[in-house]
């Protein structure tokens, strides 16, 4: 059964020991961040984790308690997507993709298990949520009433960094839910970082062309169940409403309120609730900010979020994240996008074996690919595709390796293909969209990509020397000394 909103998520981890309340006051300025960042980089911290999920009862200038962390290990992932193991998220994923067309009745009647689940997914409309059992309207609204986290000294004010942004496609009223960083400007004003590739930034534009003088309705969701949290960030196709996909991770359908203050529908089951607008001739310096490059991204020009309204729980729990030098509970999020979204990927590439996005590499600044590889150029071919999808088409660096290759194992990969390669004839470049982020590129959201063939070369492409085996030890002698080991007094 999926849970019914964040405080059960919040239950769940403290009964599993994955979860610290921390009763003493610390400031939302820094000081959070910074404890944070100790239980993060404790050398005592599990496996595959940055510590414990932290709640702060006492967020000092709020009464708002503040949840961090609460997705930064594999394990706590998959505690939040109700899975023993991210692959059965995957595996369900892949069951639905090689749904076929059926051909008689027989099978057409074996399907319909399949499409009632379907259509179990979609949003649910209700009449009344509990993000709504407190209202605030006009003068009475006041971000500054959340432990809103100033996370790094230079950033440039304090930023709301893990919301669910809801806007409407002008022209066809397609809903779309995206998670942009929020500087909060004053108590009803914020930046709405709206990189230039992104939906809501295409909604914008949209709009502006049609009515330059105009505004279009915003709201944000701060703090839902788990799944539908985590639903901003995951790489749907355009078509597919990320609410019907929250549905689906939960196994039951996302209820969905109405707003108070505009037409646009937002999870029931939210904490804290934004409602207002966006002007379409308003911009305003926003940034800097400590990004999850490791760098201060840079100030720039975005649309101004205008608050008209604030509903919540009676008693909420303020939804946040910090990014910074790798890794970070980002990074374990992102690790569970790649695990759960995979078999999409082989799908539409079936030779693909693996993949794998290190944590030092951000998620845009390095792809390492295993393939299964058939014909000369194999490699070449999947760089392309891969520059080709969604927002894999900010990789910086791609690495495709043969499907032998541990790509976990980093410095297994290190190895292998440094001896595979040949810079001057394995490596290509390419221009192409970057990610906004990337400070080191020429020119914001343009610059250039590298893709390196680090596969065994074969004669048919222009390889003519014979290719080395690995070094290995045959079996037989693996075998005696297996049984003589107790022998050799070695341990």
């Amino acid at each position: 059964m999926a849970y019914r909103d964040l405080r059960e998520f919040v239950s769940k981890l403290e009964k599993e020991g994955e979860l610290k309340r921390v009763r003493a006051e610390v400031d939302p300025v820094l000081e959070i961040t910074e404890v944070t960042q100790r239980v993060a980089r404790d050398k005592g911290r599990a496996p595959n984790s940055v510590g414990p999920a932290l709640l702060f009862e006492k967020p000092k200038g709020s009464r708002v308690p503040l949840l961090i962390n609460a997705f930064g290990s594999v394990r706590r992932m998959a505690l939040a997507l109700e899975v023993s193991d991210l692959s059965e998220v995957a595996e369900r994923i892949q069951g639905f993709l090689k749904m076929e067309t059926p051909q008689g009745l027989f099978d057409k009647i074996k399907m319909l298990p399949k499409l009632a689940e379907l259509g179990s997914f979609f949003p649910k409309r209700v009449n009344k949520g509990d993000c709504q059992e407190v209202v605030r309207q006009g003068k009475d609204v006041n971000l500054l009433d959340f432990p809103i986290l100033k996370c790094w000294p230079q950033d440039g004010g304090r930023f709301i960094t893990l919301p669910l942004v809801f806007t409407k496609n002008p022209e066809t009223g397609k809903r779309n839910v995206g998670m942009y960083r929020m500087q909060v400007y004053d108590e009803r004003t914020t930046g709405m970082h709206w990189q230039t590739q992104k939906h809501g930034a295409e909604h914008f534009r949209r709009a502006r062309a049609a009515n330059p003088d105009g505004r279009i309705p915003v709201s944000v969701a701060i703090g839902t169940d788990p799944a539908t949290a985590l639903a901003g960030m995951l790489p749907i196709p355009p078509d597919l409403d990320e609410m019907m996909f929250a549905g689906f991770l939960r196994r039951e359908p996302v209820e969905m309120v109405t707003c108070q203050t505009n037409e646009l529908e937002v999870p029931a089951n939210a904490e804290i609730m934004l409602e207002g607008y966006v002007n379409l001739n308003e911009m305003r310096t926003e940034g800097p900010f400590g990004d999850h490059t490791g760098f201060y991204s840079l100030e720039g020009e975005y649309p101004v979020f205008h608050v008209e309204c604030i509903t919540q729980k009676r008693e909420p729990i303020y939804l946040t994240t910090v990014v910074g030098p790798p890794p970070q509970e980002d990074f374990y999020m992102g690790y569970a996008v790649e695990r759960v979204f995979l078999p999409v990927m082989k799908m539409q590439y079936p030779e693909i074996v693996d993949v794998s996005m290190p944590a030092e590499g951000i998620f845009h600044n390095l792809m390492i690919v295993a393939i299964r590889k058939s014909y000369p150029g194999h490699a070449r071919k999947i760089m392309n595709a891969i520059w080709s999808l969604g927002q894999a088409m900010f990789t910086k660096v791609i690495v495709v390796v043969d499907h032998d290759v541990d790509i976990h194992n980093y410095s297994e990969v290190v190895w292998k293909a440094l001896c595979a390669l040949d810079p001057e004839r394995d490596v290509q470049f390419s221009l192409g969209p970057m990610d906004t982020l990337d400070h080191a590129a020429r020119m914001q959201d343009f610059g250039s990509k590298m893709g390196i063939d680090a596969t065994r070369k074969w004669a048919s492409e222009g390889f003519t020397r014979p290719w080395p085996d690995e070094i290995r030890m045959d079996e037989g002698t693996k075998k005696r000394l297996d049984e003589l080991w107790k022998t050799l007094g070695l341990g």
